[in-house]
């Protein structure tokens, strides 16, 4: 069966808001898939998001709405809103302004207990935080304190020393070379002031 659509009264009377009057929303990145936070609503954010466009919730803390991006600039510009099967939890696409946690990582879901894909943006702001403050004894610091020509003369040396792991045909010298080599990838790219989420969103146009 294929995607059902549904009208906006439609949607708000069949949802199963819980006794406070909230429903549990999952926020995921449109273009990268990533989910980024989980949030709450009751119906009048709901209302003022579809009204608006931008990604409004409830605050049980402050038990009061609040308007993402409000304070911080990092709006979330919704794409879509999707119900799941018990029509008790909301799956919201935006496209994400700025990053969505306030430590200032993309995901709230930064933190892994495998690693994976969320270490990359994680070891992302963690470098753009080491050329902000270029701390003593940090690696990464001096690449950013001696410059652009460096930073891309380490990168083209990695480049051939993955690719020479790469013609011996040794697994765990190639892992290691290729992991040296993303990371000097993520120094330049911030030597450049490019995000490495805007790499992924050119692959995704390029798939497309």
């Amino acid at each position: 069966m294929g995607e059902i659509r549904l009208e906006i009264n439609e949607l708000i009377e069949d949802l199963k808001f819980d006794e406070k009057g909230l429903i549990p929303v999952i926020v995921q990145d449109y273009k990268t898939g990533k989910v980024l936070m989980h949030a709450y609503m009751n119906e009048e954010a709901l209302k003022k998001t579809i009204e608006t466009g931008e990604a409004w919730y409830y605050s049980r803390s402050r038990r009061t709405l609040w308007h993402k991006g409000e304070t911080s600039g990092n709006y979330q510009k919704v794409v879509d809103i999707a119900v799941d099967c018990d029509k008790d939890t909301l799956l919201l696409l935006v496209e994400q302004i700025g990053v969505a946690c306030h430590t200032g990582n993309f995901s709230c879901f930064y933190r892994s207990l495998k690693g994976g894909a969320s270490f990359i943006f994680h070891l992302e702001n963690l470098l753009r935080e080491r050329k902000k403050t270029l701390p003593e004894n940090s690696y990464s610091a001096k690449l950013f304190r001696e410059g652009k020509e460096k930073i891309l003369q380490k990168l083209g040396e990695e480049s051939i020393e993955t690719i020479i792991a790469g013609m011996n045909g040794k697994k765990d010298e190639f892992i290691y070379e290729a992991s040296d080599l993303l990371f000097h990838f993520l120094v330049s790219l911030i030597e450049e002031n490019v995000e490495f989420r805007e790499i992924i969103e050119e692959l995704i146009r390029r798939h497309k």
